[in-house]
């Protein structure tokens, strides 16, 4: 729905209301025009039911309205002296159209003015307590703090699988969700299954609360994923759907590309105009690299060094491996190998395949190599270890890379990629043939155009153009695991209508091949996602003041019995 539509919706519901309560208004002493007024009817409706008058803010909270509603219909029928459970059930169930019986039907209708609010039984202050409980957790959910668990390794050595993170909606400015009608907090399917937890009708105009600052080079940021159409997102050739922006799949990367940026990638460097973009010292970049050993790996170097993303290799003979029916055979049997090191004698493969077949081949595991995801210091360090005989980093030089733009005439690989412009709001870029397809999503999906080619002639919602002027900012957005993360050298750029807000805080972080107690990374509990030097835990000090307040409260309790 656009603009025009919801004001005509909005002016819609406030007629219905009007009608259905002003005989209402009028037995509460109110006139009968105030239940025609948008918002002010709110207002008045609050004092009628005895309210207070800031619930009005919440019932134009996207969302938080959803629970509200049906609380302030049943607030209506009991302010009139409905309180049985049938009341309660039709004033529900109704969708709030039991107010035009109590309105024009019902003869036994007066205002309770003074009274009381509490819930009369157990269950209904139980019920009470978990609505507004749900209310405030759900505001503070959408408009100011997000809890979000990193999943993927993409940032790996800087944010770990298993970092449990609060991500801010203030910093970049909090979304208004577009989705009006959800199970509060639940992102994209009810758990368990893949239902989607929200319906995709109506969907609200973007907008977007003002923000504490802009999104700045190298930060790490949350945003929506902008080509996420899967149901199950661990299924990538599985079933899709669409999906609206708010309700795509929650990524973190970190954002090396702003608007504005002409940004390149020379051997897995970011470049920015040319200049290589520096790192805060807590980044840390990893790419795979081959590493050959003087005597065969144990796992005890693999502790030494933490490794925690590494993998067996494969050797055969050079003329084995460049015999065209053992290239043939390969073919036929769908495996796939990516040869990472070659010389006249040996051939090092990646790549997996059943025994039997390595057999048949002449091929073995290699046991003097590990191909391994490192940082560069661990790399240096690793060199000076007399165990160890070479390490290469495996740097693409691929021309047929699933990359961005994913078009014929682009031979960019993870390594080696750009230059590309990155659009800013407002900026014009000239369009030909040859660049169109960089910035032909972000033109049609992300800024609703139509776009057709004809020979050489680009026409946009029906025009010929040689240009298009961006009507929002984009953001290039990268993970620090260069070899290992699904990032925008993929899919290319991010809308800022899709970012979510900024991770500041790892609250709790959890290893999984961790055991007993040392599940736990104690040493990241209560750190921040930013700042410069060593991470610091807070989790100490925490306990403290969590003592202290502990203690305080214990204390006035004994001195005021």
């Amino acid at each position: 729905m656009d603009v025009t539509q919801w004001i005509i919706f909005f002016l819609v519901i406030q007629v219905l209301h009007g009608l259905a309560t002003w005989k209402l208004y009028k037995k509460a002493n109110r006139q009968a025009w105030e239940a025609f007024v948008p918002v002010y009817n709110a207002v008045i409706l609050m004092k009628i039911i005895n309210r207070p008058w800031w619930w009005t803010i919440l019932l134009f909270l996207p969302i938080v309205n959803l629970i509200l509603f049906p609380v302030v219909w049943v607030e209506i029928a009991r302010s009139y002296g409905k309180n049985s459970a049938l009341d309660t059930f039709l004033a529900i169930f109704t969708f709030g159209f039991y107010s035009f019986y109590l309105n024009y039907v019902a003869t036994d209708v007066t205002h309770k003015k003074d009274r009381d609010l509490q819930p009369r039984t157990e269950l209904g202050d139980w019920v009470s307590s978990i609505l507004f409980a749900i209310v405030a957790a759900t505001i503070v959910h959408t408009y100011i703090i997000q809890p979000f668990v990193i999943p993927s390794s993409s940032l790996e050595k800087t944010l770990l699988v298993g970092d449990f993170l609060l991500v801010s909606k203030l910093h970049y400015g909090p979304r208004a969700p577009q989705t009006t009608v959800a199970v509060p907090m639940i992102h994209d399917a009810i758990p368990g299954t893949t239902t989607p937890s929200y319906f995709k009708f109506p969907q609200l105009p973007k907008f977007r609360l003002p923000a504490f600052q802009n999104i700045k080079r190298n930060d790490i940021v949350v945003f929506n994923w902008p080509v996420d159409t899967l149901v199950e997102i661990n299924k990538p050739y599985g079933a899709v759907r669409h999906k609206p922006i708010d309700k795509k799949t929650n990524y973190v990367k970190r954002c090396v590309g702003l608007p504005g940026d002409n940004l390149s990638i020379k051997d897995g460097y970011v470049y920015i105009d040319g200049v290589k973009n520096e790192l805060p010292d807590r980044a840390k970049l990893q790419f795979f690299n081959l590493v050959e050993t003087n005597t065969p790996l144990n796992q005890e170097f693999i502790d030494q060094y933490k490794l925690t993303e590494w993998g067996q290799v494969k050797s055969i003979s050079t003329a084995r491996w460049n015999d065209d029916k053992v290239q043939n055979l390969v073919r036929a049997k769908g495996y796939q190998f990516e040869v990472i090191k070659q010389d006249s004698v040996k051939t090092i493969l990646l790549g997996s395949a059943e025994n039997e077949f390595m057999k048949i081949m002449g091929m073995s595991i290699e046991s003097n190599a590990v191909y391994a995801n490192m940082t560069d210091d661990l790399a240096s360090a690793m060199r000076t270890d007399p165990y160890v005989k070479e390490i290469t980093k495996q740097l693409s030089s691929s021309t047929t890379e699933n990359i961005f733009p994913n078009t014929p005439g682009y031979t960019w690989n993870r390594d080696n990629f750009g230059p590309i412009y990155i659009p800013e709001a407002g900026k014009t870029v000239a369009l030909t043939i040859e660049n169109l397809p960089l910035y032909k999503r972000a033109i049609t999906v992300y800024e609703g155009n139509t776009l057709k080619v004809n020979g050489n002639q680009i026409s946009i919602n029906g025009d010929v153009v040689d240009s298009y002027t961006f009507k929002q900012d984009y953001y290039w957005m990268m993970g620090d695991n260069r070899h290992n993360s699904q990032d925008a050298r993929m899919w290319g750029f991010v809308p800022f209508d899709h970012v979510v807000g900024k991770p500041v805080f790892v609250w709790m972080s959890w290893d999984t091949n961790g055991k007993g107690i040392n599940k736990i990374r104690w040493e990241r509990l209560f750190t921040t996602v930013g700042g410069e030097g060593k991470l610091t835990s807070y989790f100490i000090p925490f306990l403290v003041l969590l003592g202290l307040i502990f203690g305080y409260n214990k204390f006035k309790k004994r001195k005021n019995a």
